[in-house]
C-alpha cells in the first residue's frame, strides 16, 4: 500500500500489515526521531515553565517566539507521522504522532486524514487557496488568504477538532467543508476516526491540566506563546503550493532556505520532493533536484504571497478525471 492512499478504514494502532515502499537504504531513522519527539516535548514543557515565571513582559514574548521555532519542528515532526514515517514500527509511529499532535493541541487522527487528503487534493479546485476563478468571491478569497497569512489558520484546526467531537454532523457542513473558508480533505473523516479523535482530545486535555496543576503555568504566558506559534506556523503553511503549478504531484516547490531553518522545518522546504515520494524520511529529502526544477528563495517566495490571489488556470487533468 502506497503512503498516500486513504487508510480511514484501519485502527491507528494497528497498521503493522501496511507495507510502505521506501528506496533501498533509505530506512526511517527510528531512534533520531524518537530523540527529536523526546527532545522537542522537553523543550516545549521548559519553555512554557520559564515562560510562566518571568515577569518581564519582553522576556515572556522572546520566550513566546522561541516557543513558536520549537513548535515548527513539533508538526513537522507531526508531519512525519501522517505518512508512517516518524518510526517504521506501526505503534510506535501512532504514538509518537499522539505526543506531537498534544503540543500541537490537535488529535492525531484529524491531522493524518486530512493531510492524506491533501496530497490526493493537491492543486485542485478544493486546494487553490492563492487561486480565484472569476465566479469567486474575490472579497472572500482575499480573507481567506490573508486570515491564513496572518496566523488564524492553525486556530481553526482545534476548535473544529472539539466540534467535530461533539457534532459530528458538522464535518459534512459547508462551513466546514467547501469554499472559501472551508476544508475539502474534512469529509475524509470517518466515524471510526471520530473515535480516536474523541480519545486523543481528552488525552490532550488531560495532558494540559496535569502540566498547568504540577508547573502553575499561567494561561496568559501560554496564550501568548501559542499565538506566536500560530502566526509563525500558519504564515508560511501555503509556502511550498502557493503559485506552483496546476499538478497534484509536481504541484509543490523545492525552496531554497538557510541550513538552520532547514533544519528546524526537517527540510520541509523540499515540499516537491516530499510529494514525489511521501513514503521518503524527511532526513533524505534534500539534494534530489532534476534540471527543469525552479527553485526559489524561501523569503523571497514567502513575501510573493503577500501580493494576494491570482486568477487560476486549469485545474489537473487527473482531479478533472476522478471528478475531485
Amino acid at each position: 500500500m502506497h503512503a498516500t492512499e486513504s487508510l480511514a478504514q484501519l485502527k491507528p494502532t494497528d497498521r503493522e500489515s501496511i507495507k510502505i515502499d521506501r528506496p533501498e537504504g533509505m530506512p526511517v531513522p527510528n531512534r533520531l526521531n524518537v530523540a527529536l519527539v523526546l527532545l522537542d516535548v522537553i523543550a516545549a514543557v521548559g519553555l512554557l515553565w520559564l515562560g510562566s515565571r518571568l515577569e518581564s513582559t519582553l522576556g515572556v514574548i522572546l520566550v513566546a517566539i522561541a516557543y513558536s521555532y520549537l513548535m515548527l519542528t513539533n508538526y513537522a515532526l507531526l508531519h512525519e507521522a501522517t505518512h508512517d514515517n516518524l518510526h517504521e514500527n506501526a505503534r510506535w509511529n501512532y504514538w509518537l504522532g499522539v505526543i506531537t499532535g498534544v503540543f500541537f493541541l490537535a488529535p492525531f487522527s484529524m491531522i493524518r486524514v486530512t493531510h492524506q487528503g491533501h496530497h490526493q487534493r493537491n492543486r485542485t479546485d478544493a486546494e487553490i487557496f492563492d487561486l480565484y476563478y472569476p465566479h469567486d468571491s474575490f472579497f472572500w478569497k482575499c480573507c481567506q488568504w490573508y486570515a491564513t497569512l496572518t496566523g488564524f489558520f492553525w486556530p481553526c484546526i482545534p476548535v473544529c477538532a472539539v466540534l467535530f467531537a461533539i457534532v459530528p454532523r458538522t464535518i459534512g457542513m459547508q462551513l466546514f467543508s467547501g469554499p472559501p473558508l472551508g476544508n475539502a480533505n474534512v469529509k475524509d473523516i470517518t466515524s471510526k476516526d471520530l473515535k480516536w479523535i474523541r480519545l486523543e482530545l481528552l488525552l490532550t486535555l488531560a495532558v494540559f491540566v496535569l502540566l498547568f496543576g504540577l508547573l502553575q503555568l499561567r494561561w496568559q504566558a501560554v496564550l501568548l506563546m501559542y499565538a506566536c506559534f500560530s502566526f509563525n506556523w500558519s504564515t508560511r503553511q501555503y509556502i511550498g503550493h502557493a503559485f506552483s503549478k496546476r499538478e497534484i504531484i509536481e504541484g509543490a516547490w523545492n525552496l531554497r532556505h538557510n541550513k538552520l531553518m532547514s533544519l528546524l522545518l526537517l527540510h520541509g522546504e523540499w515540499d516537491l520532493n516530499h510529494h514525489r515520494h511521501p513514503e521518503l524520511s524527511w532526513y533524505y529529502l534534500p539534494g534530489d533536484v532534476r534540471d527543469d526544477d525552479e527553485r526559489p528563495g524561501y523569503i523571497r517566495h514567502y513575501l510573493r504571497q503577500w501580493l494576494g490571489p491570482r486568477p487560476a488556470g486549469p485545474p489537473p487533468r487527473q482531479s478533472q478525471d476522478a471528478g475531485l
